[in-house]
């Protein structure tokens, strides 16, 4: 295990009911907040109303600003960062999944800035602060409640791009499962892809390969994911899986995972977000249909750590190790079938014609995430493999 310093201030409430006290634990950062959700489901829910509720009833000003996309745009945060100026906001509330809270994040930090919030994507502007945000995740997937990362997509420039700073992390992270019932098949599924796809990365692209307790603790967690998903599917409002696939997507990010590792590297999500910037598909849709393949590609690169995933995750038994790193994938899929996620570009519509756009848009965010063994060359044979 490699030096490091874990740190995570976010304050978590778990449990039924607990929508009901967004209010009195977003009074001690403000008075005035901007409530930020997505499109219409939440109101029909309930959700929305319980939320703002408790805000009124703690006596707090609420500015609203909805219509989150499942991708979050810039052009929406720079509106929401106008909006907080222009009124004096104080507080972020954030209630929705992964793309809200990546926005209120963005207009937190963008509120307090002098420039256009694009320039701390571009790499080029440091974040010096960021109004405190509550966040209230409707989803289970992203983690982006307990963790200080946030992903935004320019619409101008088809980029979408992921950062990370110690501003952004939530102050308080309002966790209930039963807002959960209601999430679509697809995005149950997709959010478990999502939390999934955070473990593999930190255990399959890592700087050292001996770390046990990581390895244990990101196996648990893996193993949850598939399991709850799967119950969640069958009986959308049994509480249990509904908790495990929450409880698990926060740890899935939130620093742990990949404490001790040394240098980390995140290559599956640098493919996806050109997926998700040039053909707007759903994030955990289009981890799922490359994970088959990239694996398969950083497999015949380090055919050990693949086969550990197959023993470890699976239960796998093979002598030969590269075969037992196919068997591993191949498992995989078939997990990713049950559910009814894609297991290929091809399942998406895409086809080869699609790869070189695809390569060629993963530059940027390759060079800020300093993946430079990476280059468009190699996503585009990693790519391939997908079809």
């Amino acid at each position: 295990m490699q030096d490091f310093v874990f740190h995570n201030p976010t304050k978590i409430i778990f449990g039924k009911g607990t929508l009901g006290q967004t209010g009195e634990q977003t009074a001690s950062f403000g008075t005035k907040a901007l409530l930020v959700s997505g499109r219409e489901s939440l109101k029909k829910l309930g959700v929305y109303q319980t939320v703002h509720q408790s805000l009124r009833q703690a006596g707090i000003d609420v500015v609203e600003h909805e219509g989150v996309q499942p991708n979050p745009v810039l052009s929406h945060v720079q509106q929401g960062v106008a909006l907080a100026q222009k009124n004096g906001i104080g507080v972020i509330v954030a209630v929705g999944g992964g793309s809200v809270m990546d926005s209120a994040k963005a207009i937190a930090a963008g509120a307090l800035a002098s420039h256009d919030v694009w320039g701390f994507f571009k790499g080029k502007k440091s974040i010096k602060g960021a109004l405190p945000v509550i966040a209230v995740p409707t989803v289970a997937g992203s983690g982006s409640e307990t963790n200080n990362g946030m992903v935004l997509t320019n619409g101008a420039t088809n980029q979408k791009i992921g950062i990370g700073n110690r501003h952004l992390f939530p102050k308080i992270a309002i966790l209930d499962p039963t807002v959960t019932f209601s999430v679509p098949p697809s995005a149950t599924a997709f959010g478990a892809v999502d939390a999934f796809s955070h473990l593999l990365e930190f255990y399959l692209n890592r700087e050292g390969s001996y770390s046990p307790l990581q390895d244990h603790y990101s196996v648990g967690l893996m193993q949850t994911l598939m399991t709850a998903c799967e119950a969640a599917l069958a009986t959308p409002t049994d509480y249990q899986s509904r908790a495990e696939l929450m409880w698990a997507s926060g740890l899935a990010l939130n620093g742990i995972s990949a404490a001790g590792l040394g240098r980390v590297g995140f290559p599956f999500h640098l493919i996806e977000h050109s997926l998700s910037a040039l053909h707007n598909i759903p994030h955990g849709a289009g981890l799922a249909a490359i994970l088959p393949g990239a694996m398969a590609f950083t497999a015949r690169k380090n055919p050990a750590r693949q086969a550990l995933f197959a023993t470890q995750v699976f239960g796998a038994a093979e002598a030969d190790q590269q075969h037992l790193a196919q068997e591993g994938i191949r498992l995989f899929s078939r997990w990713l079938q049950k559910i009814a996620a894609p297991t290929s570009l091809t399942d998406l519509g895409l086809s080869q014609k699609d790869i070189p756009a695809l390569a060629a848009n993963t530059t940027a965010q390759g060079k800020l995430w300093r993946l430079s063994e990476y280059p468009p060359e190699i996503v585009e044979a990693i790519l391939w493999e997908c079809l």
